[in-house]
């Protein structure tokens, strides 16, 4: 089956500023032709009127962490938010974890994002809710506490999360050690050699908060960036969460280290009144840069919409809207290790990419349709998805997920978890 979108207006995010009028043409899951295609499709979609480009890269997320949106908000800082989290977090259990991932990947979908770094328990639910809504999943194996606890996590989790993902080229499984508030040295150690071991990479939080870094100069003598690199973690590709916090020489080590890349959560820095990341002196310094959204009970959503325009506002005027965009899509792709799949329109890449109305009120007049992406686009816009040549979303409308059902499942298991 072969599908064309005509006369769209398409922007691949290969070089800054360039965009065209054509067609995309897309077959056996990847990209076939770009510019005029001549043959017919199996399908035709007219693409008037719609940008054509590639689908956002969700780098950090907590995706059944859904279940927890709108919830003890309002708290001064990410420590006091925690302490309520942990609570509801004890009592998780995995058709909880499940349901609530649905309604995750429906969310993200929904506003153009096919690709999601995802860093929970029980992450068999994750899987198996993203495999059933078609979207990619890079699944953190989570880490905490001290050896003993990794070394019983090892012996359990690679299989059971292996098993689940088994059939599927959309997942991957990453190592996950939450932070150093929460993980030792040895469990930092342990992650960072199974990563090694399989050929993938470690996702971590880091530097999120002053106190996190005031309380490491206490514990270490070092800030956390250089208390990690001073017993050999970034040896391993890694993608690392916030980073809100990192001192001028920081920067310039980051700089140096070219398997690590950093994740901007905008939204979820601001509402636990964080900070925000330096991302034009990052970018500047040579780190690359991605965006998420973290979780949703911290943000309060999913939407990469939102986190682009928050991301493209607090970067105003060191960053272009083609500079944020490029963070939500090929610098992303890069910084989970699939620049060479996705994150890009070029003819080979898989066909992970969307269509965005701008036949309506709030793109109106368009202009310059990289601003309209970064500070217009809503998730309204966005009309058609798909992850690897599948449809997901056309015309607004979820293909793979029953929006209904999961919305009526995750309020059960939310009722439920709140009498446990």
């Amino acid at each position: 089956m072969t599908t064309v979108i005509r006369n769209a207006t398409i922007i691949p995010m290969t070089e800054k500023g360039l965009l065209f009028h054509g067609d995309v043409s897309i077959r056996n899951g990847k990209i076939h032709r770009i510019g005029t295609v001549e043959e017919k499709g199996t399908e035709e979609i007219d693409g008037s009127g719609m940008i054509a480009m590639p689908s956002f890269v969700n780098c950090h997320t907590h995706a059944a962490m859904v279940l927890m949106r709108n919830f003890k908000d309002g708290k001064a800082n990410l420590q006091d938010w925690l302490a309520e989290i942990f609570r509801i977090e004890d009592k998780l259990e995995d058709g909880d974890i499940y349901w609530a991932s649905k309604i995750a990947a429906a969310e993200m979908i929904e506003s153009g994002c096919t690709a999601a770094a995802d860093m929970y328990f029980n992450g068999w639910n994750t899987i198996r809710a993203f495999k059933e809504a078609g979207i990619r999943g890079i699944i953190g194996m989570t880490f905490f506490g001290d050896g003993k606890e990794t070394e019983q996590r090892l012996q359990t989790l690679p299989q059971r999360l292996d098993e689940e993902a088994a059939g599927s080229d959309l997942i991957r499984i990453d190592a996950a050690p939450h932070a150093i508030y929460t993980c030792t040295r040895e469990t930092y150690g342990a992650a960072a050699d199974w990563a090694l071991g399989r050929g993938a990479m470690v996702h971590t939080h880091l530097s999120e908060t002053r106190k996190e870094v005031e309380d490491s100069l206490r514990e270490f003598g070092m800030t956390p960036l250089e208390y990690l690199d001073s017993f050999g973690f970034f040896r391993t590709p890694a993608y690392l969460a916030h980073c809100v916090h990192l001192t001028d020489s920081e920067i310039e080590r980051l700089g140096e280290i070219r398997s690590a890349s950093v994740v901007h959560n905008p939204a979820s820095n601001l509402k636990l009144a964080s900070g925000y990341a330096p991302v034009a002196k990052m970018r500047e310094s040579g780190i690359n840069v991605a965006i998420g959204t973290d979780g949703a009970s911290s943000n309060n959503n999913l939407s990469m919409i939102k986190d682009i325009g928050l991301a493209a506002l607090l970067a105003q005027p060191r960053l272009s809207a083609y500079d944020i965009l490029s963070m939500a899509t090929r610098d992303g792709a890069k910084a989970l290790g699939l620049g060479s799949r996705i994150g890009t329109l070029e003819e080979g890449k898989d066909a992970d990419l969307i269509l965005v109305d701008t036949h309506q009120v709030n793109e109106t007049p368009l202009n310059d349709p990289f601003s309209a992406l970064a500070f217009s686009t809503d998730r309204k816009n966005i009309d058609t998805v798909f992850c690897k040549g599948r449809k997901l979303l056309e015309h607004g409308r979820l293909l793979t997920i029953d929006k209904e059902e999961a919305i009526a499942k995750a309020n059960e298991q939310w009722e439920a978890l709140l009498r446990r």
